[in-house]
């Protein structure tokens, strides 16, 4: 009955996105030959700023577009909004704040555009130098339907002042050293732990994005877990993974509870960041200081891999193009991003006002963002490990499906009650009978 439904909807929507490809055609055209489009922001005042800047610049320089932005309604979400208006025949020309998962879904009801189809989009990937941060975008029907626009390679945070006391002058990076500082904490502070965070054994879907997928990513070489409607997740590194997860919870280095401010009280001795987190350090947590009592680093592997090889999840978002739109608009559309993206200092300026890597494989080689990381050198390993992040799977159900990593493996591996191998395989067939 869900699938059924589920179909349902989808034609409902496939339906409405050709009904609105009519209304929009009939009044898109102007007398005076001036193109519109529609740009929804994301709610976050800085991006906002940003596009509405360069909207302003752009159409300085061409007097055929206007370009209207304005923010996306996150009641109830964003992407409900969009939904909506898809379905209402409102759909915007371009929105950014659009994950791969999500994508899929508008990929799927044939609302979005093929990027890869317009004139200008191969230009943006090279002029942009994004070549290798955007090929794990690529959807199973080998089309790109996002843009990213930013990348963050998510990072292990250590404290530092915690490893210094253990013995260690940098991170562990494999699995067994990880296991090894474990020990050595607890032997040390029995009241400490090597990672705590409820989350750990919480099954909502996106939380499976800060603890399973980066350790997943680096166990897997950037495995795509799930492709197109296919499971094609790694059996090896899966079960490894789960492996280093419970053998840190027999050694007591794992506390899954409500604790407040884990890492930033020095209970917890690694944890998950992004770089947000340091805008909320400034005026919560001033002492937290890069590189005296914490460090980052890219997630631990198993034992036989390079370090060096290692990869991560890219929490990561992008800007799509509507397939509602007219043909004009959907240039007009691609022509504007193609000009924000010919000139790298666009780029630098939506770093230093938001903080959010810019999707590029240039941002520690490329001087116009030289400044901005010697200003903010805690943000220097996400730029640099950019290019070796991986974005969320690209099938419509993904909320359901990492709903099952968590409910059927990682949550009850967490929890000491299955042992990893079952617990792999008891996930790979919910998720598989899910795809069918």
């Amino acid at each position: 009955m869900k699938k059924k439904i589920l179909g349902l909807v989808a034609l409902v929507l496939a339906f409405s996105v050709l009904a609105a490809c009519g209304s929009k055609k009939e009044s898109a055209t102007t007398a005076d030959g001036v193109t519109t489009i529609e740009f929804w922001a994301a709610a976050n005042p800085t991006q906002q700023a940003f596009w509405e800047k360069m909207a302003k610049a752009y159409e300085q320089t061409n007097s055929k577009v206007k370009i209207n932005v304005s923010v996306i309604k996150e009641s109830p979400s964003s992407e409900a909004s969009i939904q909506a208006a898809i379905a209402g025949g409102s759909a915007p020309t371009i929105s950014e704040n659009i994950n791969r998962g999500f994508a899929a879904q508008l990929a799927n009801s044939k609302a979005l555009v093929p990027l890869d189809t317009l004139d200008g989009f191969n230009d943006i990937v090279t002029t942009r130098n994004m070549k290798n941060t955007i090929e794990p975008w690529k959807f199973a029907d080998d089309h790109q339907y996002v843009l990213p626009i930013y990348s963050n390679a998510m990072l292990f945070g250590w404290r530092l002042d915690l490893l210094k006391e253990l013995g260690y002058a940098e991170p562990p990076k494999t699995y067994s050293e990880a296991l090894e500082a474990n020990k050595k904490l607890k032997e040390k502070y029995p009241d400490k732990y090597f990672w705590a965070k409820a989350d750990l054994a919480d099954p909502t879907a996106w939380k499976r994005w800060f603890d399973f997928f980066m350790l997943y990513d680096a166990a897997s070489g950037g495995n795509k877990f799930i492709e197109g409607s296919k499971f094609v997740g790694d059996e090896k590194a899966g079960v490894e993974t789960l492996k280093f997860v419970d053998d840190l919870r027999k050694d007591k280095g794992i506390l899954a509870q409500n604790v407040a401010d884990p890492f930033e009280t020095g209970t917890s001795l690694f944890i998950d960041l992004g770089p947000w987190t340091f805008t909320n350090w400034a005026e919560k947590f001033p002492d937290m200081k890069y590189n005296q009592n914490y460090t980052l680093s890219m997630p631990p592997v198993p034992d036989g891999i390079d370090p060096k090889e290692s990869k991560t999840f890219a929490d990561t978002k992008g800007l799509v193009i509507y397939a509602s739109a007219t043909k004009e608009q959907q240039q007009a559309a691609m022509d504007f991003i193609k000009w924000v993206y010919a000139d790298a200092k666009n780029d630098a300026q939506w770093f230093d006002e938001t903080k959010l890597p810019p999707a590029r494989d240039d941002l520690t080689t490329n001087e116009s963002f030289k400044a901005i990381l010697d200003k903010n050198p805690e943000l220097k390993p996400y730029a640099e490990n950019v290019p070796n992040a991986i974005p969320p799977m690209d099938n419509p159900k993904y909320n359901d499906l990492q709903t099952f990593i968590g409910q059927e493996a990682w949550n009850k591996v967490v929890r000491g009650e299955i042992d990893p191998a079952t617990g792999w395989a008891n996930m790979k067939k919910a998720i598989e009978g899910e795809l069918q």
